[in-house]
């Protein structure tokens, strides 16, 4: 079969969008019914290739979990369809603000409005939660979507575009598939807004050509999320903490836990810790159905890489598992290094995979200051049960979120936004907020049969205007 060039992808592309955003001209503001059953036709369509999901997800990897595909793809998922389905009404209201005395007689109220058409960008590493989440938001705004999938999970690919096409119809919901061609073509589309999930480096290009159409961006991207073990917590607890979302999808997660800030007297513990932890959690890791592949050979040796790289420098290797290291399999279990230092690579790069650095700190302004001096981090962990500490530690740092005592569960947290700050990431969805970032807020401004405006038309100068001058401007 010919494949199509890139002029003719391109020229595919925009008549898609063409398509969408006339059917969208058509019916401009869906209203709240028709809105609530888009997400229930989504919410059984998802139900009904639940288990085709999970068989193309193991396919994709060669081997995932389908327990840690359905907690961490699918039900979050199915959650954030029921989360927006009962509060949809109540987002779409129109918000009465204050007119104050200068413009009164008049209401002022904010409506939200749908977009238009939003393009979304979906990653290999949650493919079900992270195109069916954004389009979930989509769909509540009243939007129509394009969602280009990753190369990386051709099977989950297939699934989720039967998915979509037996509840949505191609004018509302398409699926665009292809290599980084076809992404870099589909990031310069015109579209009303954009949603981007990846790496801070893509997503400085997605941004770039996106600026050429002025399409606004929710870029959603990851960094270094740092977990701070404060001097107070158990060694026990905090590995019993974090250990779960280092772990979960083999650490390919954006949110997961990067690199620890470990008391340095302390460090000796938290390596047998986690050790016995995960032993009791996986054992060995190889015969192990809980436990995930690395998604490809690709980002396999570019982990065994960060690895050696690390060796070479100096930093000393604890393998979580008894089982020696197996370079030929992509079942890794999580590699813990000591004695790393800021040239490694495995500290300048986002890991995204089972290798946890442990950094050595003397006291907890240290650690801070340690945080501050790099990246705004899509996610930081603090471990301590002291509340001046955890004050503390939120007074003085910035990150896209935060949890105390816990890791990556504040992503399924769908009353409340999700979305990074400076290199990883800007704008949020999840919620009300995805709800109002695919929106737009138009005030509408009303007056009656009262026409108080006139009265600062000109001729300039009379009692009244210098009245209203003097009253206003004090």
């Amino acid at each position: 079969m010919n494949m199509p060039s890139p002029q003719q992808m391109d020229s595919e592309l925009h008549n898609i969008l063409k398509r969408q955003r006339i059917a969208f001209q058509q019916h401009p503001f869906a209203d709240a019914a028709a809105r609530i059953d888009w997400l229930k036709r989504l919410k059984q369509s998802l139900l009904d290739h639940q288990q085709a999901l999970l068989d193309a997800l193991s396919r994709d990897y060669g081997h995932r979990s389908p327990d840690d595909s359905m907690l961490s793809d699918i039900m979050p998922a199915i959650n954030n369809i029921n989360y927006s389905i009962k509060h949809l009404r109540g987002w779409m209201k129109p918000s009465r603000r204050h007119a104050g005395l200068m413009l009164a007689p008049a209401s002022v109220k904010v409506h939200y409005q749908p977009l238009g058409v939003i393009g979304i960008i979906v990653p290999w590493n949650f493919p079900v939660m992270l195109s069916l989440g954004p389009l979930t938001t989509a769909l509540a705004a009243g939007n129509r979507a394009m969602l280009k999938l990753s190369e990386f999970t051709p099977a989950t690919n297939e699934v989720i575009r039967r998915l979509l096409s037996a509840a949505f119809p191609p004018e509302q919901v398409t699926v665009i598939e292809g290599e980084a061609d076809v992404a870099t073509a589909f990031s310069a589309l015109p579209f009303d807004h954009l949603l981007f999930t990846g790496s801070t480096v893509v997503g400085r290009h997605v941004m770039h050509a996106a600026a050429d159409n002025l399409t606004p961006v929710t870029l959603e991207l990851g960094g270094k999320s740092p977990v701070i073990i404060a001097p107070d917590m158990p060694i026990s607890d905090a590995v019993e903490r974090l250990i779960y979302g280092k772990c979960l999808n083999a650490g390919q997660i954006c949110v997961a836990p990067d690199y620890v800030l470990c008391p340095a007297h302390r460090i000796e513990e938290f390596v047998e810790a986690y050790r016995r932890q995960f032993r009791s959690m996986y054992g060995e890791v190889t015969r192990n159905p809980d436990y995930g592949n690395i998604i490809n050979e690709r980002q396999h040796q570019r982990l065994l890489s960060l690895l050696d790289d690390a060796l070479a420098k100096g930093a000393k290797v604890h393998n979580a598992s008894d089982e020696p290291l197996d370079r030929g399999n992509r079942k890794l279990a999580t590699q813990l290094l000591t004695g790393v230092t800021p040239e490694m690579k495995l500290m300048q790069e986002e890991i995204f995979g089972p290798l946890l650095p442990i950094v050595a700190y003397q006291a907890l302004n240290e650690a801070i200051d340690f945080v501050n001096a790099r990246p705004r981090p899509l996610a930081l962990y603090l471990m301590s049960f002291d509340k001046t500490t955890q004050q503390q530690v939120l007074d003085n740092t910035h990150s896209g979120g935060v949890c105390i005592n816990e890791t990556v569960f504040h992503v399924a947290a769908d009353d409340a936004p999700f979305g990074g700050i400076g290199p990883s990431g800007m704008g949020h969805y999840h919620g009300k907020e995805g709800f109002l970032q695919f929106s737009h807020a138009r005030t509408v401004l009303a007056r009656g049969r009262i026409n108080t405006g006139k009265l600062v038309h000109p001729p300039y100068g009379n009692w009244l205007q210098r009245l209203l001058v003097n009253f206003f401007v004090r």
